[in-house]
C-alpha cells in the first residue's frame, strides 16, 4: 500500500559516487573503490542487479604480502582490468610479481578471475582470500543513506532475498568456506619464474520479478563508427564519443517478452531502468547513430502508455509513463519525502516528447510497418495532449501531483525547489513549464504531419492548435529583466497565472520548436551566452543572479551535460552555428575533466575560476542523455552522420 511507512532504516546522506569505480551491463552493476573492493555499509559500493544491492562487502587478503593498487583499466565495455604490485620485503625496488584482476560483467552476471604474475628468479605462492558478504538492501535504501542491511538466505551455493525473488549462485574454482558474515574463497596461487597462476569466482543472480532485462545484443557501441569526428579532433571529440558509445552499450535495457525492442536505462546507479522522459531524450540524441534505439523506446512506451484514469500512479489514456520499478520506490532527500507506485505517470513533458521522436525517426527512415503499427498510439498520445491543455484554465500544458506523495515537480527538473522567482522562492502549483509548452506545439505540428503520411484525420486541426498555442505563449511567457531592460521567457507560470520570472535554461529548450519569432530566438540565444548563464563548461540551470543559485544546487545552478546539448541542438536548428559551436567546446572542455565520460551533472563553477569542471559528488555516472550528447557536441563542431556506415546492426538507409 502507498500509505505504508516504509522503513528505510536509519537514513543519512546520500552516498557519493564521484570517486568510486562503475561496472556496468544493465540491469547488472558493481561499485568498487579504485583498487575493485567494496567495503561493507560504505555508501553506494556493491554489486547490483535491478533494484536490489546482492553483494555489499567484498574485501581481499594475503598471507603476509602487501599489495599496492596501480591503475585500473574499463576501457573495453562490461570489462574491467586491475593491476597491482605485490611484494613481500626483500632489497628489490622494481615490482617483480603483479597481481591483475580481470572482471567481466553481464546482464545477470559478474566474474573475476585473479592472477599473479611472476617475473622474479624464483617461485612464488601467494594464498589470497577473498571475502563476498551478500546482501538483499533495495535500491532505495541505499540511496537515501540507509544504515541498514536487509536479511538474506544464505545457502551451500549461494543467498536469496527473504521473498526468494533474487536469488544468487557463487561458483568457484578456490576452496569455498561459508560462515556468519558470509562466504570466504581461498587460493594457493604458485606461479613459477617467468609464469603465473589464477584462480576465479562468479556470481549469477536472478531477479524472477523484473520488469526490465538484458537485451538479446548489445550493440550501441559499433555505431560509434557512424559519426564522422572532426578533422583533427580526434584526441578529444573523438575519445569522447568512443567513451560515450561504450557506456550506452553497458545502458541497454529490454522489457521481459521483448528482448529486441532496446532502450536506455536513464542512469546509473539510482535510475537504472526505464524513464519515459530520458530514455526519449537519450534516443533522440542518439537517433542520427543509432536509430534502433529510437525504436525499441518507442514501441517499449507504447506498450506502457496509459488506458485509464488513476490519480494513484497518475496514469491517464493517452498519456506516456514516467518510471518503471519493480516495487514501490520511497524516496528521502533534503526537505522531500515521497513514494511513487511501481509504473508511475507523473511527467508533464514525455507524451509530447515521445510524439516527437516518432516523427524524427520516421523522417530518418524507420520502417513504415513499424511507424504504421504506433498510428494508434500516436492518436492516443495527441488525444491526452489536447484534453490535458484543455483542462488547464490558462490553456496551457501544466501538472500538478493530486495525492501529495508523488513528484512535487514533474517537468525535466523534478527536485522540489527546481523552479524558482528571481528572489529564489519557489513557485507554487498547478506549474506550466515554458520548455513544455514549446514541446507541446511542436508535437502537435509533428502529428499533423505523421496522421497526413498515414492517410489519417485532423492534421489541419492540430496546426491551427499549435498556432493558437504560440500566441497564447506569447502573451504570457515573455518578462523583462529589470536589472538589463533584456526581454525573456519565464521559466513557468505559477497557479495564478503569474509569470515565474526566474531565468532558467528550460528557455533554451524553446530554441528549435518553431515557437519562437526570429528575435525570440536572438534574444533567448543572448540570455544563454551571457556569463550569468553560461558557465565556460555548459549552462547552468539557474542563472547566477537567482536568490537561489549555488552551483552545487541539484537543478538551481548546476550544469546538466544532456540539458547542454539540447540547447546546442535547438541554436543548431535554428541557424546559431557559431553560439552552438562555443557551448559544445565547453561541454567538451567539461568531459575531458571527467576522463571523458560526462555525468549526470557537474558543479556551475565558472571556468574562469577553475581550469577543470568541479563534479557534482552525487552524479549518476555513466547517464544516458549526457552519453548521448557526445553526438550533438560532435555535430556542433564540425562532424557529420556517415551514411556508409552501419547503425547498431543494420545498413545505412538510402538517401
Amino acid at each position: 500500500m502507498l500509505d505504508d511507512v516504509h522503513d528505510l532504516g536509519r537514513h543519512g546522506e546520500q552516498p557519493f559516487l564521484h570517486d568510486l569505480a562503475c561496472l556496468l551491463a544493465a540491469p547488472m552493476q558493481a561499485w568498487t573503490t579504485a583498487d575493485g573492493s567494496v567495503t561493507p555499509g560504505a555508501g553506494a559500493q556493491g554489486v547490483y542487479l535491478g533494484d536490489t544491492r546482492i553483494v555489499r562487502g567484498l574485501s581481499m587478503q594475503t598471507d603476509g604480502w602487501s599489495v599496492a593498487h596501480l591503475a585500473t583499466d574499463d576501457g573495453v565495455p562490461g570489462r574491467q582490468k586491475l593491476r597491482a604490485v605485490v611484494r613481500r620485503g626483500g632489497a628489490i625496488i622494481d615490482p617483480e610479481i603483479l597481481l591483475i584482476r580481470e572482471r567481466v560483467i553481464t546482464g545477470d552476471a559478474l566474474t573475476e578471475t585473479i592472477a599473479i604474475v611472476n617475473a622474479s628468479r624464483g617461485p612464488v605462492t601467494v594464498v589470497l582470500a577473498l571475502h563476498f558478504t551478500p546482501d538483499a538492501t533495495p535500491m532505495d535504501v541505499v540511496k537515501a543513506g540507509g544504515t541498514r542491511a536487509e536479511g538474506v538466505r544464505v545457502n551451500e551455493g549461494g543467498w536469496s532475498t527473504e521473498d526468494k525473488r533474487v536469488s544468487v549462485h557463487l561458483s568457484t574454482d578456490g576452496a569455498c568456506a561459508r560462515d556468519d558474515l558470509g562466504f570466504d574463497i581461498t587460493w594457493h596461487l604458485a606461479a613459477p619464474p617467468g609464469g603465473s597462476a589464477a584462480g576465479s569466482w562468479a556470481v549469477q543472480a536472478v531477479d524472477t520479478g523484473a520488469v526490465v532485462t538484458a537485451p538479446r545484443t548489445r550493440d550501441v557501441a559499433a555505431a560509434v563508427g557512424r559519426v564522422a569526428v572532426p578533422e583533427g579532433r580526434e584526441f578529444d571529440v573523438g575519445r569522447l564519443l568512443a567513451r560515450s558509445f561504450d557506456d550506452l552499450d553497458g545502458l541497454e535495457l529490454a522489457m521481459p517478452g521483448l528482448p529486441d525492442a532496446r532502450f536506455l536505462g536513464a542512469g546509473a546507479p539510482w535510475f537504472l531502468t526505464l524513464f519515459g522522459r530520458d530514455s526519449i531524450v537519450a534516443a533522440s540524441l542518439l537517433l542520427p547513430a543509432a536509430p534502433k534505439i529510437a525504436y525499441g523506446t518507442l514501441a517499449t512506451l507504447a506498450l506502457l502508455q496509459g488506458t485509464t484514469d488513476d490519480v494513484a500512479s497518475a496514469e491517464e489514456p493517452g498519456k506516456i509513463v514516467h518510471e518503471l520499478r519493480r516495487d514501490v520506490t520511497h524516496h528521502v532527500g533534503g526537505n522531500e519525502r515521497f513514494m511513487l507506485p511501481p509504473r508511475y505517470y507523473g511527467t508533464v513533458d514525455a507524451t509530447p516528447l515521445w510524439i516527437s521522436l516518432l516523427h524524427d525517426a520516421w523522417r530518418a527512415g524507420m520502417p513504415p510497418d513499424d511507424v504504421a503499427a504506433l498510428a494508434p498510439n500516436l492518436e492516443a498520445a495527441v488525444g491526452w495532449l489536447r484534453a490535458a491543455v484543455a483542462a488547464d484554465p490558462r490553456g496551457f500544458l501544466a501538472y500538478h501531483d493530486r495525492t501529495g506523495r508523488g513528484l512535487a515537480n514533474q517537468g525535466w527538473k523534478d527536485s522540489g525547489d527546481a523552479i524558482r522567482w528571481t528572489d529564489g522562492s519557489p513557485a507554487v502549483g498547478p506549474i506550466a513549464l515554458c520548455e513544455v509548452q514549446g514541446y507541446a506545439a511542436r508535437a502537435a505540428r509533428q502529428a499533423a504531419e505523421l496522421l497526413d503520411a498515414l492517410g489519417r484525420d485532423g492534421a489541419a486541426n492540430l496546426r491551427s492548435w499549435a498556432d493558437e498555442m504560440a500566441e497564447r505563449f506569447r502573451a504570457a511567457f515573455w518578462v523583462t529583466d529589470s536589472a538589463t531592460g533584456a526581454r525573456y521567457p519565464a521559466v513557468a507560470l505559477d497557479a495564478r497565472g503569474h509569470a515565474v520570472d526566474g531565468m532558467a535554461s528550460n528557455m533554451g529548450h524553446l530554441l528549435g520548436t518553431g515557437i519562437l519569432e526570429i528575435d525570440e530566438q536572438r534574444a533567448v540565444v543572448d540570455r544563454l551566452m551571457d556569463p550569468t548563464m553560461f558557465s565556460g563548461f555548459g549552462i547552468r540551470t539557474l542563472s547566477t543572479t537567482n536568490g537561489g543559485y549555488w552551483p552545487m544546487r541539484y537543478h538551481a545552478g548546476a550544469v546538466w551535460p544532456h540539458d547542454t546539448a539540447m540547447i546546442i541542438d535547438g541554436m543548431l536548428a535554428d541557424g546559431f552555428a557559431e553560439e552552438a559551436r562555443t557551448v559544445a567546446e565547453g561541454l567538451l572542455a567539461a568531459a575531458a575533466s571527467f576522463d571523458w565520460r560526462l555525468p549526470e551533472l557537474f558543479a556551475g563553477v565558472a571556468r574562469n575560476e577553475s581550469a577543470r569542471a568541479i563534479p557534482y559528488p552525487a552524479a549518476c555516472h555513466p547517464h544516458a542523455w549526457s552519453a548521448a550528447a557526445a553526438v550533438v557536441i560532435a555535430l556542433a563542431l564540425g562532424g557529420s552522420v556517415r551514411d556508409d556506415a552501419p547503425a547498431d546492426g543494420r545498413p545505412a538507409p538510402p538517401p
